[in-house]
């Protein structure tokens, strides 16, 4: 369906054959829109309200990722225009009719987002107009995506280690698959991963292990278990996320391990418990309220838009789950 087809349909104009299928598409892509004809003619601003579409699977339902769509909304109000906020919960039939409603509103651009960072491939009917993609990448195709900086995260996360004296013992919790620079895989995890090891392999350190599993916390409290029931007491964990962190805290403290006398801990995301944990979490801050904003100025920005990946730096809080190496002489309590 064309541009054209959802601006006559909009318009009430009948000049045009158009099917009761295509209009009954456009209708209600306009409804769930609560799309209204532009204002124009003598009530008209001087400076014209430009409006900016932003179509995602699933942000507006998780308050974690929520922080992109207030960061999107502030720039957007910083600059006196409008943002439309759609969302597809990852259905293509939806997705296909937003699209055509977010057009048929003559947006000046399209911000394509994602929850979760990934690799994606835009639909089709996005080509050939303003498009940013936000918290995703698509290779090859040409619009600029927006992401936050993961090498650079887990850098930080082996330098916290390093600084504390660490060089033996460490294990990562969650670890990644594929190989870091591959489309195959979690994107976040190998990112991290990649940045992690980059650091210990320079200061002399390395990794005793890495442990593959999924990120929940029930996931972070099995493995860490499972690793002190075979008797290998770790010094650090980096863990591939708060989730998994907490999981390892129960599992620590079940065996009478302290953090981080015995065993440091440090994470990613700073999810809102991470502060609240005793003692609490050090981890790298997912950057979404500035991945948002940097989106709407790219959408924004004069000229023409470079297919660059922009990454956001992601902030270490550092709290006091990270210190210097316990002694290995006292032995962890067989979990029960």
């Amino acid at each position: 369906m064309s541009q054209v087809t959802a601006s006559f349909v909009l318009g009430g104009r009948t000049e045009m054959r158009i099917s009761k299928a295509s209009r009954g598409m456009v209708l209600k892509a306009a409804r769930l829109l609560s799309y209204r004809s532009k204002v124009t003619g003598r009530g008209a601003r001087a400076k014209p309200t430009r409006t900016i579409g932003l179509l995602s699977d699933a942000i507006t339902s998780t308050p974690f990722a929520g922080e992109m769509i207030r960061g999107a909304l502030d720039a957007t109000r910083a600059h006196g225009d409008l943002l439309i906020i759609t969302e597809t919960c990852g259905d293509r039939a939806t997705e296909s009719a937003m699209i055509h409603g977010l057009l048929g509103c003559q947006v000046e651009a399209v911000i394509y987002a994602t929850m979760y960072t990934r690799y994606v491939v835009p639909p089709q009917e996005l080509l050939g107009h303003r498009v940013v993609l936000l918290n995703c990448l698509a290779p090859g195709y040409g619009a600029p995506s927006v992401v936050p900086d993961e090498i650079v995260a887990g850098r930080l996360a082996g330098q916290a280690l390093v600084a504390a004296g660490h060089r033996d013992g460490i294990w990562a919790i969650g670890g990644h698959r594929a190989i870091a620079d591959a489309v195959e895989g979690v994107f976040a995890g190998n990112e991290r991963m990649r940045g992690l090891q980059e650091v210990l392999r320079a200061s002399g350190a390395s990794l005793e292990g890495v442990i593959e599993c999924e990120w929940s916390t029930e996931d972070g409290y099995r493995e860490v278990r499972g690793l002190l029931a075979r008797g290998r007491r770790p010094r650090a964990l980096v863990c591939s996320n708060d989730r998994l962190s907490f999981g390892a805290y129960q599992a620590l403290a079940e065996a009478d391990l302290c953090i981080p006398a015995d065993v440091s801990v440090v994470s990613f995301d700073d999810q809102d418990i991470a502060s609240r944990l005793r003692p609490a979490l050090t981890t790298l801050a997912l950057p979404h309220y500035e991945l948002g904003g940097l989106s709407v100025q790219l959408a924004l920005a004069n000229g023409d838009l470079t297919p660059a990946v922009h990454r956001v730096p992601m902030l270490l809080r550092e709290r006091a789950s990270v210190g210097m190496p316990g002694s290995l002489h006292v032995p962890p309590r067989t979990p029960r």
